[in-house]
């Protein structure tokens, strides 16, 4: 792996598929959520949430059991706390929602999540933020379509839902992130959601080194200096050894 060489800033966009084995099932592999139930997509866009109490039922109702809630982090979430910790410049750019990057011992500062978080609830209408537990409680307690206290709104879970844009400075930092990095590795994503997508090639453009860790194919691996097919759980932590042992020593000063 000479592209591990002399990497001291590494950015890292990550999927669904680096939480596969803690539990928390994909969307689109032969197992996931929309693969086994397509019509569930439907509840993940946003016109569709606010418009249809049914769908706002069926969303709250996955959520409330889901396994998100129980998970631990796996050995690849460690493996970039590690990389971290080792002194490597690191931020993580995920996809995902799950928080399980936050629980491996990355600090909250060096995770930016693209598509949000389902550790909070936003009303849709005047934007309060509450704890998701509170609301997955009234659900728990058969209110099947909670609504905000304060002004009546439709909550959501605090995640982008297709046909939402994303933050703006989100993004804009996350641009920045990918555009200073020596290295973007893409683990477990499909790199199909876009603009999160696009950060691949923001990097390259950039001049950094693009390394994709996935099952299946993705639009990207053209532009990849190695696409890696080996499951995540091993591979990563391999990659992660490699960049530690291959880093530059730091100049002591005299």
């Amino acid at each position: 792996m000479e592209w591990t060489r002399g990497i001291t800033r590494v950015a890292v966009l990550t999927g669904a598929g680096i939480s596969t084995d803690s539990g928390v099932p994909d969307y689109r592999g032969p197992n996931g959520i929309w693969t086994r139930d397509p019509a569930a997509a439907r509840a993940f866009t946003y016109d569709g949430f606010l418009a249809d109490p049914a769908l706002r039922a069926r969303f709250w109702d996955t959520y409330a059991g889901h396994s998100a809630w129980l998970a631990e982090p796996n050995g690849a979430h460690r493996a970039l706390a590690e990389l971290d910790g080792s002194g490597t410049a690191v931020r993580v750019l995920t996809q995902n929602v799950d928080g399980l990057h936050q629980r491996a011992g990355l600090p909250a500062r060096k995770v930016l999540e693209l598509h949000g978080t389902i550790r909070a609830v936003r009303c849709t209408g005047c934007h309060i933020r509450t704890d998701t537990e509170r609301t997955l409680l009234r659900v728990r307690m058969g209110h099947s379509d909670p609504r905000c206290d304060a002004c009546g709104g439709i909550l959501k879970l605090a995640v982008v839902l297709f046909g939402e844009h994303l933050d703006a400075r989100v993004l804009d930092q996350a641009r920045q992130i990918a555009t200073a990095a020596q290295l973007l590795l893409a683990v477990g994503s499909s790199l199909l959601v876009e603009p999160a997508a696009s950060l691949c090639s923001v990097a390259v453009r950039a001049g950094a080194r693009l390394v994709i860790v996935n099952r299946d194919e993705t639009p990207y691996d053209d532009l990849a200096d190695e696409v890696v097919r080996e499951p995540i759980g091993e591979a990563l932590p391999r990659i992660v050894a490699a960049l530690i042992a291959n880093r530059k020593p730091t100049a002591v000063r005299s």
